[in-house]
Order: structure tokens, then sequence, then C-alpha cells
């Protein structure tokens, strides 16, 4: 039996879970048309990136438990997560195609920038929700890209899909000159700060 859903799409996140042994569910919420998606990914004006990382992060543990109810589903913890890369205090999303991957990884090259993850853990109690809440902050330094470099790894597809454009656990790992902070954060799911906090709804890691 699962100990809680995954309101999350990413195979990473998936992979790490199972990585310590949490038995999940994938619970799948709506991301576009034809009445929109579930929960507004988009920037507020004047929302910092902290505060932005945190709200979706949150608004999707929130929104997925909700779902529960709405398909009359077994109540369990609910744990989603959402990264940001931050450079110069602007927010570097998934890419929308390969040109806008490269424009990324011609930035972040030679630079330091940061990652951030926050996760969150929604259960019902009665009619209240309780929620907790961690963010991993990272610092990530690339080493200086060629241009041969980032076509080469641009033409793989592995940063499509990716925040900043880039995937550390895959070929953008040699691309990693220092990291200060937590590789699986990076990844999507920092594992020291989920395990704390599934700790707090009860479930064994």
């Amino acid at each position: 039996m699962a100990d809680l859903y995954l309101a999350s799409r990413s195979p990473r996140r998936r992979d790490l879970l199972k990585q310590i042994g949490v038995r999940f569910e994938p619970l799948i919420t709506r991301l576009a048309a034809p009445r929109g998606p579930d929960v507004d990914e988009l920037q507020h004006a004047s929302e910092s990136p902290e505060r932005y990382v945190e709200r979706v992060a949150r608004e999707k543990a929130e929104f997925a438990l909700k779902v529960l109810g709405m398909r009359s589903m077994l109540v369990r913890p609910v744990l989603s997560a959402d990264t940001v890369v931050i450079l110069d205090g602007a927010i570097l999303g998934k890419p929308a195609d390969a040109a806008e991957a490269a424009a990324f990884l011609h930035q972040l090259s030679g630079s330091t920038h940061e990652v951030r993850t926050s996760t969150a853990v929604a259960l019902a109690i009665g009619n209240k929700t309780k929620l907790a809440q961690r963010t991993s902050i990272s610092s990530v330094k690339f080493k200086a890209l060629t241009d041969d470099e980032i076509a080469h790894y641009v033409a793989t597809g592995e940063p499509l899909d990716k925040a900043g454009g880039y995937g550390i656990q895959g070929y953008a790992g040699l691309f990693v000159e220092r990291l200060e902070g937590s590789y699986t954060g990076v990844m999507g799911l920092p594992l020291y700060e989920t395990a704390e906090l599934l700790r707090q709804v009860g479930i064994k890691v």
C-alpha cells in the first residue's frame, strides 16, 4: 500500500522517492486547456523567485489534497515540490525550445547560480489541512562552456523539461565545477528535507 500521493510528473522525483523506499501513488493534475492549469505557475508581478517557488509547491500540495475528495480517493498525505534556477535575481524556467535552452546555457556558462527546491506535504485532518514545507537552497558554479558543448548538449534533448535547461544527474553533470548544498535538491527533490517532512506526518523513512 502506498504511503502517500506524489503530485508531480517528474521522473526524477519518482526515482528519488524510490531510492529511499517511500511507496507512493502518482496524482496528476491538469497543466493546460480546456479549462486551464489547476495551479497557477506563472510568476506574479513583484513576486520574488523565493516566494514564487514556495507558493507553487504549497498550492500544488493543497490542490492535490482537494482532488482526493473530488475523486473520492483514499485520504493519504500528498507530497509536491517545485524547483527554480535563479540567475542574477531572475528565474530560468523550463526552456520552451532548443533555442531558449541554448540561451539559458550561455547565461549559466562560467557563472554561479542558485537552485531552490521547495517541498510541501499536505494532510487532511478532519475539515482542516495540515501543511509542512521546507526549501533547499543550493549554489552551483558552471565552468565556461564552449558553443560546441552547448550545441551538443541541447541536441540530446535533455534540457527541454528541466528548470534552467539542464539536469545535473545527466550529461550536464560535466558542467558543474562546484556545488554547495543538496545534490538531490538540484535534481528536484532534496532527500534530507523530504525525509524530515515525511516524519512529521508519520511516515517512516
